[in-house]
């Protein structure tokens, strides 16, 4: 089944209310979007909205290089062969992981369609739905605790807190989250490199008896020796968030000592399912576990993250809480979300459903 036609588009979604973590303050979200149809009229469809504070992309570079001559030019391929186009993209743009995976995103959801069957199971599906967790930004105490019972009214029970600005105050929130919820939520915690080591290890001290699941990406990158100084039981719970970008960092980080005994995969750091699933070959055959995560994302490549997520037995942890935060999006469906446990719909591809109002000029 060849490719007949790709289209590729802009649309800056508008957060439902601002967030903070260590040092930003997000109100809207750029994503852009590929589509690819196929002769028999089937869409396959893509999104991207790479951070570039990580890997140095923008929404703006992803944009230019999906409207290029080479995009253009996969028209009248084959989509059977999209594994080997997926592979020619990564050479052509290389260090660009949100150009990749809008590619990457958009041929396996056609390449789905065609066949018939989810994403998740042309890669054999290992786990059925997981807890997701959602985010609570940086803010004070009262409003952590009001957004906590907001979040477990809704049946969510993990929850992740943004850290890294004011050490007294993240240890006061996460003491009252575990007083407030007691043991009927987990706590998770995100410094985004917020921390140095002495202030890891106060937090961690002062924090036992709420008994926090995971630390993700507690010191600034290329730190990462430093935390070999931690004890290793507590590094099996830390978690590499932008210091894993791809493969190569990827085998790097699983050398012993390992500093993190955890691997936080965003499709938008590594660019797509295909490199997704490189990294995640590398943790299972080093012993370390798979927590899977996002930025502001369309429903899209949040889903995405999801069939892949399940199609991986060392996969612990889900965060993919990111097309959440959006007022709007371009398309409907996708994932289930039951007392805040989250699965794919069940449908072909990544049985997500375009909305009218989106259709591209």
């Amino acid at each position: 089944m060849k490719i007949k036609s790709i289209k590729t588009y802009c649309k800056n979604l508008s957060l439902i209310k601002p967030y903070s973590i260590a040092h930003h303050t997000f109100s809207t979200v750029e994503n852009v979007f590929l589509e690819i149809e196929l002769a028999n009229g089937m869409l396959g469809i893509g999104a991207a909205n790479p951070a570039p504070e990580v890997v140095m992309e923008t929404p703006a570079q992803t944009y230019q290089c999906l409207q290029s001559d080479f995009i253009q030019n996969l028209a009248g391929r084959d989509i059977r062969h999209f594994q080997q186009l997926i592979y020619e993209v990564k050479c052509q743009f290389p260090g660009l992981p949100g150009t990749q995976a809008a590619v990457d995103i958009a041929l396996h959801d056609a390449f789905g369609n065609f066949l018939g069957i989810p994403v998740v199971q042309f890669y054999g599906q290992k786990i059925k739905s997981l807890p997701t967790s959602v985010t609570i930004g940086i803010m004070n105490v009262a409003e952590t605790l009001q957004e906590a019972e907001a979040f477990y009214q809704k049946g969510f029970r993990v929850l992740k807190v943004k850290t890294g600005m004011d050490i007294e105050e993240d240890i006061e929130r996460v003491l009252k989250l575990q007083e407030r919820f007691k043991n009927n939520i987990k706590i998770r915690v995100d410094a985004n490199q917020g921390y140095t080591l002495e202030v890891l290890n106060k937090f961690i001290e002062a924090t036992t008896m709420a008994e926090v699941e995971l630390i993700e990406q507690p010191l600034p990158v290329a730190n990462e020796k430093e935390l070999l100084n931690v004890d290793r039981a507590i590094r099996k719970y830390l978690a590499a968030d932008e210091s894993l970008k791809n493969a190569g960092s990827a085998l790097a980080l699983s050398q012993p000592p390992q500093p993190f005994g955890i691997f936080n995969i965003k499709l938008m750091k590594c660019g797509g399912i295909l490199s997704a699933l490189e990294i995640a070959t590398i943790a299972r055959n080093a012993a370390i576990e798979l927590f899977w995560g996002c930025n502001d994302e369309s429903i899209i490549s949040i889903t995405a993250a999801l069939h892949v997520a399940f199609a991986c037995e060392n996969t612990r942890y889900i965060d993919l809480d990111g097309s959440f935060d959006l007022a709007e999006d371009i398309v409907t469906g996708g994932f289930v979300v039951e007392d805040g446990y989250m699965k794919p719909n069940g449908e072909a591809g990544l049985g997500v459903s375009k909305l009218k109002k989106f259709q591209p000029a």
